[in-house]
Formats: C-alpha cells, sequence, structure tokens
C-alpha cells in the first residue's frame, strides 16, 4: 500500500522534538513491503499547502497521524495542542478519501476520546511497529479487523487488547533520511534515542506507564551504538537519551555507555536520571562516554512531598546525586512540581530552599499538576471533588492545592528574580 505518514505537531514546546515513534513506524512499513512517504508540519509555514502536495504527488491508500502532546500542561495558560491534529485529520478528509489512523503517545493516553474528537477512522495505542503493518495487510487482504492488538475503530472501540513487545531488538530503528531534519537543524538540536521502553516506578501523577507499560523493555547496547553511527554519518553529534531512567537498570546503563566509550566516533549526549540510586562509578562512565548533561526528575525537596509522589528516594539521595554528577563535571537541570497533593506554603518554602543549595544549571518550575488518567493523583482528585469520575480529562484538569495558587505563583516570581537560572 502506499502510505502516508504525518507528524501533526506544529507547536515547539521548549525545544522541537524529532518524530521518533512516527519514524519508527515508517521503517516497520518500509520493511513489510509497502510505500512509505512522511511528512513533518512542525516547520512548515503553510501546513495545509505541505499536505495537500504530498497527498497529490503520493496518492496514498491510508494517511497515519501521530499524536504525540495533548497540550503543554501550563495550568496558567493552557495550550490544547489537540485543536492542530484536528486541523490536520480535517484537511486530510478535504483532500482524500482513504481511511486515517491516530497514533503516538498523546493518541495512546485517549484512544477512544481522542479518535472521537479528532474525527479520524481507527487509532493504534501503544507501539505501532507490529500493529500499523498488520493493520496494513488486514487492509490490503480485505480481512476483518476484530482482533489486532490497540486497534480502535470510531464508534465501535477497542477490536484487540494492545500487547507490549518484549524485545526492542526485534524493530528495526528508522533510517535518519525518513523525515526532513531541516526543522531541527541548530546547536538546540539533540537526536532524541530511546534504548528503553516502560517504567515501573509508578509516580503518583505519570502518565508513562499507560503509554509504554510499567516492565523495562530495552534494546541492546550494540544495536543503539551502531544506530547513533548512522546518524553520525548523515552529520550530526549530540544526542538526547528520552529514556524516563537512564540509570535504571544500572548494569544495561552501565554497559551502553562501555559501548558507546568504544565507539569509533565520539559524541555528546543528555538523558534523565533517577535520583535514588545514582552511583559515582556509574556517573564516572557516564561522563566517559560522552555525557555532558543530565535532568534530575526529582520534583520536589520535601521528603512529605515525594513520599506523596509515591517518590522512591528522598532528598538526601537528590543532593548526593546532584554532587556525583557535578564532581563528573556534568552539568545538571533539576525540576519542580508544586501544587500537588499535601502541598503547603512550608514544603513549598521547603523546596525552594533544597534547590537553592544544590550546584545546578536551570531549574524548571511548574505549578500545579496535570491530572491524567488511570493514575494515582485521579483518583485523589474524584477523591477530594476537584474532578467528577466521569471527567475523561482529555481536556486539560490540573489539581493545585486548595488556598496555594495566588501565594504560590507570587512566591515562585519573586524567587525566580533572584535565581535567574530558574524558569517556569
Amino acid at each position: 500500500m502506499r502510505v502516508l505518514l504525518v507528524s501533526a505537531g506544529t507547536e515547539k514546546i521548549n525545544l522541537p522534538t524529532f518524530p521518533l515513534g512516527l519514524a519508527c513506524v515508517a521503517q516497520a512499513s518500509l520493511e513489510a513491503g509497502h510505500d512509505v512517504a512522511c511528512v513533518d508540519l512542525l516547520a512548515a509555514k503553510d501546513p495545509r499547502g505541505v499536505l495537500a502536495k504530498s497527498v497529490g504527488d503520493f496518492r496514498p491508500e491510508i494517511i497515519g497521524i501521530s499524536v504525540r502532546n495533548i497540550d503543554d500542561q501550563n495550568m496558567g495558560r493552557p495550550k490544547f495542542l489537540l485543536e492542530q491534529a484536528r486541523r490536520v485529520v480535517s484537511w486530510c478528509r478535504e483532500l482524500s478519501a482513504v481511511p486515517i489512523v491516530l497514533g503516538g503517545a498523546g493518541y495512546s493516553l485517549f484512544p477512544e476520546k481522542a479518535l472521537e474528537y479528532l474525527g479520524a477512522d481507527m487509532g493504534i495505542q501503544g507501539e505501532g511497529e507490529e500493529a500499523f503493518p498488520r493493520l496494513l495487510e488486514r487492509l490490503e487482504e480485505g480481512g476483518a479487523l476484530k482482533g489486532l492488538p490497540g486497534l480502535y475503530l470510531c464508534g465501535q472501540g477497542l477490536q484487540g487488547r494492545r500487547g507490549f513487545i518484549r524485545d526492542l531488538d526485534r524493530l528495526s530503528l528508522p533510517d535518519p533520511s525518513l523525515f526532513s531534519t531541516a526543522a531541527y537543524e541548530g546547536e538546540d538540536f539533540w537526536v532524541p534515542v530511546q534504548t528503553r521502553r516502560g517504567c515501573p516506578m509508578r509516580c503518583s501523577y505519570c502518565s508513562t506507564e499507560t503509554i509504554e507499560g510499567n516492565l523495562i523493555r530495552r534494546r541492546s547496547p550494540q544495536a543503539i551504538v551502531r544506530w547513533v553511527e548512522r546518524w553520525v554519518e548523515a552529520g550530526f553529534r549530540r544526542f538526547q537519551f528520552v529514556d524516563n531512567t537512564f540509570n535504571l537498570p544500572a548494569s544495561y546503563a552501565q554497559s551502553l555507555c562501555a559501548a558507546l566509550a568504544e565507539a569509533p566516533n565520539r559524541v555528546e549526549w543528555r538523558c534523565i536520571a533517577y535520583p535514588g540510586t545514582l552511583e559515582q562509578e556509574l556517573a564516572g562512565a557516564m561522563a566517559a562516554a560522552g555525557c555532558r548533561e543530565v535532568s534530575l526528575g526529582f520534583e520536589s525537596g520535601c521528603d512529605e512531598i515525594l513520599r506523596r509522589m509515591n517518590k522512591r528516594f528522598n532528598a538526601r539521595d537528590v543532593r548526593r546525586a546532584a554532587k556525583i554528577l557535578c564532581d563528573q563535571g556534568i552539568s545538571t537541570m533539576g525540576f519542580l512540581m508544586l501544587g500537588g497533593p499535601g502541598e503547603t506554603r512550608d514544603s513549598v518554602e521547603e523546596s525552594l530552599a533544597f534547590v537553592e543549595g544544590l550546584d545546578l544549571k536551570a531549574v524548571k518550575i511548574t505549578l500545579g499538576v496535570r491530572i491524567y488518567p488511570y493514575t494515582q493523583l485521579a483518583k485523589i482528585a474524584v477523591e477530594e471533588g476537584l474532578i467528577s469520575p466521569d471527567d475523561d480529562l482529555l481536556f486539560p484538569r490540573f489539581y493545585m492545592a486548595r488556598g496555594l495558587e495566588d501565594w504560590l505563583r507570587r512566591t515562585i516570581e519573586e524567587r525566580i528574580k533572584a535565581n535567574t537560572n530558574w524558569v517556569t
């Protein structure tokens, strides 16, 4: 089949994000014998015009649209990003009569509601590298779609229980040439690399388990290094490991660092580290392998709030991890998420004093916590009457401890004046 794959996002949140997931689906579709064309609308000045040309030139038999973000998670001025995806679906409807299939991390959080809202024909929740080619095969053969894992049909619901691919090495990593990098080139662009999927930590507010499951699944370090080398050959030397917890499990991270250090081409990279188990030996291996920046996802400097978030570390662990990274010359960024369950003025002040005592390059502060379905935070919000039990949460809802919002906003505005490396 002729398959047109579209990255629908036109909003740059923080830094532009290369559509890695969609590229993986494109690679899998190519290897299944289909003709594939890819369109990334991020840099398009006239996205409808770009889409119209692609549809006219390629004449697709099916269109896949990736939905990465639902909103920008900004409680003060939330931007509902599904409107952009809705326009893209509408344009595709105007330009072609072929089936439209949704996918992506954002879609996977709200598979039924997003499908209804966006007006597509079907969607795949979860990993598409196996499910999408199977869908193409069924459509080519005119077979029934019942039983396809993770597939939702508009108005008919889930067709088959979704699965999680255990051995990620079964899935080929995408060729760097599949998508244009014109929108990403420059000093701010770091090529995204995903070595693992799934997270077992179950933080109270996090949606990762819904998207990727709670079992850590991984690619071999050798496969990752081979793929990084292909990007180096294409002219790129900066990489960002987008795994939720680079140092879990530590043995795998150690093996990956060793493979990167032994690779023929030196690269620079950054990652997200879990503060609770970061050891000196691994930090040294990370620095030797080219790690230059680490984001420490600790969210609070108050032990009671960390406990309520279901974090499995305390403030002392965070301080220790930050020092270990500093000793290795690795630049470190920290995150605070303020206003969640149990937050008080005292706990906020404790967190602010805590980060002021760390040697961090930057601190990103979030006010309020986006409520996602199937999380402990959603259950708390229902119990406290902040949301109704039947709220599907597609439109952004936020948790903010009662009576804290105005004071918290004023307090952060004042503290940022004294800490120029802090941002909201």
